[in-house]
């Protein structure tokens, strides 16, 4: 049986806590207690973390996927049979899934370590300095556990930081500037570091847009010049230990509304995708970045490239952590796939839209889910209907 129909319930929906659990108030637990902190070393979780029975983790590790990296050394030299290789390689799996690994990236290494050991700072501080970036109701930028969550069941056993970049050249500093104005001067040199790490993936994005648009037919130069001054977002994921991870998700299954997502991952392993109607586990390359297509992609692709279905998992002994840099249109950018991509065999699937109605849409109606492209597209028909 195909897992995704078993997921099309309404993420508003509360689903009520089993019945044998007693019921807690995560709000009104003592402020010490309201804390991954303290959850990591309980026996017992509050059932908000439990997932329903057909969601929760494989009880015996899913298949690992056979994905062979995509080598970009011949791509970045401009090696007309790298080139070609590549696109073939991107094309295959973007069809099928839409995910790949890339290796051979140009992107500095210790850069990356800088940004995992300041992660590992930043998760490791106390509550209350953590809360200096809280997260506001609707807004996609700060620190967010399951605490300050807007949701009260199916919650995710993590902790974030996002914060925006932008590639516009008036905005060269937004990230060193959010770390140094919200958390203060102890976190300058981080903001420095994720600044560069920020630059160094809107190199990398454009770089795999050129390779997109090869592997599309509709040339190097289209989605590349489509994401020059980009307004993306970068976030840090932690992944606490789980005396539970038999009941528990990291993250929930979900396609990523954005654009394209640039991942790596540490060495614990956690990061799962679905393939031919199954989970896979995906083995953690140091040396590699994941590539996810995401929702905004799918709809620039008029659907021939799709949205990776993905979710994260927890254990009960080692915390887990990523960075995961999120690709996103300028805010004025019509989200409309070429005309190269539009006939009559395959006719357009998505109305236009910009990015920043996408991005409240999933702020403030809806959880993203392997069906948020789909709800968001009724929701903006039946929007624009009310307002004809």
């Amino acid at each position: 049986m195909s897992y995704v129909p078993l997921l099309i319930s309404h993420y508003f929906t509360i689903n009520k806590p089993p019945h044998h659990h007693p019921v807690f108030n995560l709000n009104r637990m003592p402020s010490e207690q309201r804390s991954f902190s303290f959850l990591q070393h309980q026996s017992h979780i509050p059932p908000q973390f439990i997932w329903p029975d057909h969601e929760k983790p494989c009880p015996h590790p899913p298949p690992r996927l056979d994905v062979p990296p995509i080598d970009l050394g011949g791509v970045l030299s401009g090696d007309p049979e790298a080139v070609s290789n590549a696109a073939r390689l991107v094309d295959q799996a973007c069809r099928k899934h839409g995910f790949f690994l890339v290796v051979n990236h140009d992107i500095d290494m210790k850069l990356v370590d800088e940004v995992h050991r300041g992660t590992d700072f930043f998760f490791g501080m106390p509550l209350e300095k953590k809360e200096r970036a809280l997260r506001k109701i609707g807004d996609h930028c700060g620190y967010a556990s399951s605490f300050t969550n807007r949701f009260s069941s199916k919650l995710p056993w993590k902790e974030t930081l996002s914060f925006r970049y932008s590639a516009d050249r008036h905005l060269s500093n937004i990230v060193e500037c959010y770390f140094l104005d919200v958390m203060g001067e102890d976190y300058a040199a981080f903001g420095k570091v994720c600044q560069r790490y920020c630059e160094a993936m809107n190199s990398l994005c454009l770089n795999l847009m050129e390779l997109l648009g090869i592997s599309l037919g509709v040339g190097g130069g289209y989605f590349r010049d489509f994401f020059e001054g980009n307004d993306s977002i970068m976030r840090l994921n932690y992944y606490p230990t789980c005396q539970k991870p038999d009941l528990a998700l990291g993250t929930g299954p979900h396609c990523d509304p954005t654009t394209l997502t640039i991942l790596h991952q540490d060495d614990v392993g956690g990061l799962q995708v679905y393939v031919d109607e199954k989970w896979h586990s995906i083995t953690p390359n140091p040396q590699a970045f994941v590539v996810n297509i995401g929702d905004t992609f799918m709809a620039l692709s008029n659907g021939i490239y799709k949205g990776c279905l993905h979710r994260a998992v927890v254990n009960s002994t080692t915390p887990r952590k990523s960075l995961a840099f999120f690709l996103c249109p300028r805010m004025d950018k019509i989200v409309s796939p070429p005309k190269e991509l539009v006939s009559e065999g395959n006719p357009r699937i998505y109305p236009d839209f910009t990015w920043p109605v996408l991005l409240e849409f999933t702020q403030k109606h809806y959880r993203s889910d392997m069906k948020t492209l789909e709800a968001f597209v009724n929701w903006l028909r039946q929007k624009r209907i009310h307002s004809s």
